[in-house]
């Protein structure tokens, strides 16, 4: 098999890995690409090519991450990662791991890891590589990859919810939200949000959102029936999708063009937290990116004229 094709069966994996490290397509489509120009212009063949480049793609991601964290820290405002529809990669044998690993819950826990940690984490936990394959991949000892993926395992345990709700619970639930959110149905919204629920966006300075979020059932429940009708009557579009494998939405402006996404975190049968991306750096490998703040105006502007 010739080097393209060998690694265009592989760039699905690699996408995958580099993502759940760096938490951004755009970084990780361009890490993907830098495991190929290496691999094009290497003046060897390795004895396994996915070992080789699992390993290249994941050096250069936490180069990269190293990096961006830097950037993260002088962020305005909560930073999300960039909403993903749907994982290129599918294995039925790790297909808990892949769809837990890629929810924004899990990947904000990853946020707490060093970037070696994190790696091994995806590596291990996720991927199931072996520790001679991992210890390769980041330039560490066995034993020290193996100290690193227990601290890692350590700090997602301790950071996860102890209960969740199945698949078809969660978009059951996500259902009966999301027409209760078209609607404005202030009753309804009340009942199926955690009295702590908490709305929070991901902005970047460069779109509306949030300041500090919006915490308790009562007043998440009471932003939403006052704004979202307003913005369905000046046509725009609550369409419901899965994002980053959990029950979400894309809402677009009139023209179809993309406002931002929304996540559910569902638990004990009640949403829990909300998480908008709204920066329009973060949306365009999704469509069009719409003009948040004149789709903003004309929703308060027509809610103002309704009452």
């Amino acid at each position: 098999m010739r080097r393209a094709e060998e690694f265009e069966d592989l760039r699905p994996l690699l996408f995958s890995i580099a993502y759940r490290i760096l938490g951004s397509v755009s970084e990780a489509e361009d890490a993907v690409q830098e495991t190929w120009l290496r691999y094009e212009t290497s003046p060897t063949r390795p004895a396994s090519t996915k070992a080789f480049l699992s390993a290249v793609v994941t050096r250069i991601s936490i180069d990269v991450l190293r990096s961006a964290r830097v950037r993260r820290e002088e962020y305005i405002g909560p930073w999300f990662p960039e909403p993903l529809l749907t994982d290129p990669y599918q294995d039925p044998e790790r297909s808990a791991e892949l769809a837990d690993s890629l929810s924004m819950a899990a990947l904000l826990l990853l946020e707490r890891l060093s970037p070696l940690e994190r790696a091994v984490f995806v590596l291990r936990e996720v991927f199931a590589f072996g520790f001679p394959e991992i210890a390769t991949a980041v330039g560490r000892s066995e034993a020290a990859c193996r100290q690193l993926a227990v601290r890692a395992r350590r700090h997602m345990d301790a950071g996860r919810p102890r209960f969740e709700a199945d698949r078809r619970e969660r978009a059951e639930l996500a259902e009966r939200f999301l027409d209760a959110f078209r609607e404005g149905d202030l009753d309804r919204l009340r009942e199926l949000l955690a009295a702590d629920a908490h709305l929070v966006g991901d902005g970047g300075g460069k779109a509306p959102q949030w300041a500090g979020g919006v915490v308790g059932a009562e007043n998440v429940a009471r932003l939403l029936a006052a704004v979202v009708p307003s913005f369905i009557r000046i046509g725009g579009v609550v369409e419901p999708h899965q994002v980053n494998g959990r029950p979400g939405a894309i809402l677009r402006d009139r023209d179809g063009g993309v406002l931002n996404t929304l996540t559910l975190d569902i638990l004990d049968g009640r949403i829990q937290t909300i998480r908008a991306v709204n920066n329009p750096d973060k949306l365009g490998h999704l469509g069009p990116v719409a003009d948040a703040w004149a789709v903003l105006r004309e929703t308060q502007r027509v809610g103002r004229d309704t009452n």
